[in-house]
C-alpha cells in the first residue's frame, strides 16, 4: 500500500525542505507503507522547487496560483491509496504522519481531520482574532448550514482514502477549497474522524488576509447553501 503526502507550496524557500524531511518515511515503511512526497510548486518565484526536490520530494508545477488549484493538481497526481495533506510552512506535525493516519489503516474512517484547538498550540502560531473569533465562528457557521460536526473546519492537516476523495466534487481554486472539502465530505456521508494535533509558528511569510479570506469563506457558504452556487468564487487565490 502507498501513502501520498501532498504539500502545496508558494514561495516557501527556507522551510519547505525541512517540512519534506520531517515526514517519517522509515516509520511509515515499518507499518507497510511505501511513501511518495509530492510538493506542488504553485508558481513560486524563489527556490521552493529546488529545495523540495533536494529534500526528496517529487515536484509538480501548477502555474495557476491558488490553494485549491495546487491541491486539485496534487491530488490528481497522487498514486497512493491513502493521501495525507499538509502545509509546507512547518505548522503541522507531519512527523507524526504514521500516527495520524492510523484510524484509516484500522478501517475506522474514510477521512481524518486534524483539530488544532484540542492539541497544543504554540504561542503566536495563530493570531488571537483567528483563534478566538474567526475560526470558531466559521466552523460553527459551516456546521449549522451543512449539518456537519467538524470542530476545526479550516485545519489543513487531513488524510483520506483516495477512493473516498474521488467521490467529492472539488472545484474551488482558492482558499474556499478547505471548506468545500468538508462540506462535500459531509454531504457524501464520508465517515469522518477528528484527531487533536499540535500547531506551531509558521516558517516564512504568512499569506492569509484575515478579513478578506474570512469574507470569501462566508460568501462561499452562503452562496452554496442558499443559491446552490458551487462554483461561486469571490477570489481565485
Amino acid at each position: 500500500m502507498m501513502l501520498s503526502v501532498v504539500i502545496p507550496a508558494l514561495n516557501e524557500e527556507g522551510i519547505v525542505g525541512k517540512t519534506v524531511k520531517s515526514i517519517p518515511v522509515d516509520k511509515l515503511n515499518e507499518i507497510g507503507l511505501d511513501t511518495e512526497i509530492i510538493v506542488v510548486n504553485n508558481a513560486s518565484t524563489d527556490r521552493t522547487a529546488e529545495e523540495a526536490e533536494e529534500a526528496g520530494a517529487r515536484v509538480i508545477y501548477e502555474e495557476k496560483r491558488g490553494y485549491g488549484n495546487a491541491y486539485i493538481r496534487g491530488l490528481s497526481e497522487a498514486r497512493g491509496e491513502i493521501i495525507l495533506m499538509g502545509d509546507a510552512d512547518g505548522t503541522y506535525p507531519l512527523e507524526k504522519a504514521h500516527e495520524f493516519i492510523k484510524p484509516i489503516l484500522d478501517g475506522e474512517c474514510d477521512f481524518i481531520m486534524g483539530s488544532r484547538f484540542e492539541g497544543e498550540m504554540e504561542d503566536g502560531a495563530m493570531p488571537a482574532l483567528h483563534r478566538y473569533i474567526g475560526n470558531p465562528m466559521l466552523s460553527k457557521m459551516l456546521n449549522i448550514l451543512f449539518k456537519s460536526k467538524v470542530k476545526d473546519t479550516h485545519c489543513g492537516m487531513r488524510a483520506f482514502k483516495k477512493e473516498a476523495i474521488e467521490k467529492l466534487d472539488l472545484k474551488s481554486p482558492g482558499m474556499e477549497f478547505a471548506i468545500e472539502m468538508v462540506i462535500e465530505a459531509s454531504e457524501k456521508n464520508l465517515k469522518i474522524q477528528q484527531i487533536p494535533i499540535d500547531y506551531r509558528v509558521r516558517g516564512g511569510e504568512a499569506k492569509l488576509s484575515s478579513f478578506k479570506d474570512g469574507w470569501r469563506h462566508v460568501s462561499y457558504m452562503l452562496n452554496r447553501k442558499f443559491f446552490n452556487k458551487k462554483e461561486y468564487y469571490p477570489n481565485s487565490k
